[in-house]
């Protein structure tokens, strides 16, 4: 996995989580872009094979995720890229320690971006779980993996996922 360092308008942080990318094209998301790396490790390969047979999905690129400890997360966001193309389906495979995924809906307009009573699902994602999010997922909900407050060991997560460069606005 690779340290990175995110540069936003406010100025740069560090991500708390150490991520790596793989796929013919470059990625962007939270205005930081990930390098094009074309060169899959063969277990990744496997992985990614064995789940397009199991869902009958295809997928052409995948984002690593380590997550060391308890204080590493991911916070509320959609992977709705116009790279991802329109209704994505991202494919998720977690190792390691158990961590909580959360999901909430977004609220309707008319509650201008207030999340206070939206439906909210917790799913505990043990090793060798794979979550399909596929649909409207994206565009209707937000998730997550929040920080804790008592130690976890290490979990890697893989989501594989198919860019579509031709959506690009």
């Amino acid at each position: 996995a690779c340290d990175r360092i995110c540069l936003l308008t406010d100025g740069p942080y560090q991500e708390p989580r150490l991520t790596c990318w793989y796929g013919e094209l470059p990625y962007t998301y939270s205005r930081s872009t990930m390098q094009a790396n074309p060169h899959w490790h063969p277990l990744l390969t496997m992985l990614k094979d064995r789940i397009e047979e199991v869902t009958a999905f295809s997928f052409n690129s995948l984002l690593c995720n380590l997550y060391r400890h308890d204080k590493d997360s991911i916070d509320w966001h959609s992977d709705d890229e116009p790279d991802l193309g329109r209704n994505p389906i991202i494919a998720s495979l977690s190792f390691g320690e158990t961590r909580v995924f959360q999901m909430r809906k977004k609220p309707p307009p008319e509650e201008r971006g207030d999340y206070t009573y939206v439906e909210r699902i917790h799913v505990p994602l043990d090793g060798g779980t794979l979550l399909i999010m596929e649909g409207a997922t994206q565009s209707d909900w937000q998730h997550r993996v929040p920080k804790e407050y008592h130690d976890r060991r290490p979990r890697i997560n893989l989501t594989f996922r198919t860019m579509c460069p031709e959506t690009k606005a």
